[in-house]
């Protein structure tokens, strides 16, 4: 497993349960969360103004990186996201 981090923007707080069910579905395991509360964007995104960001640090098979990355295009409730690999 590698590890990986994900950083989400999100226009509703509820929605994170609905990103963190696609991703446990996936088999990853999420070792910390930390959210950053709501902050105001730079310039709109989507209509949206502000957002709410989190940040997970992920362990995830690196053969799933891409479905996950196809499930979070798809999903229009999300704003962005970045996902990153860590270095050892």
């Amino acid at each position: 497993m590698t590890k990986y981090e994900l950083t989400l923007l999100l226009p509703e707080e509820s929605e994170v349960k609905n990103i963190k069910e696609l991703v446990i579905s996936l088999k990853a395991i999420i070792e910390k969360e930390e959210s950053w509360g709501k902050k105001s964007l730079a310039y709109p995104i989507k209509k949206n103004l502000a957002a709410y960001y989190f940040n997970w640090f992920l362990n995830i098979d690196q053969k799933i990186i891409s479905d996950l990355k196809k499930k979070l295009n798809f999903n229009e409730k999300l704003i962005r996201y970045l996902l990153l690999k860590q270095e050892k």
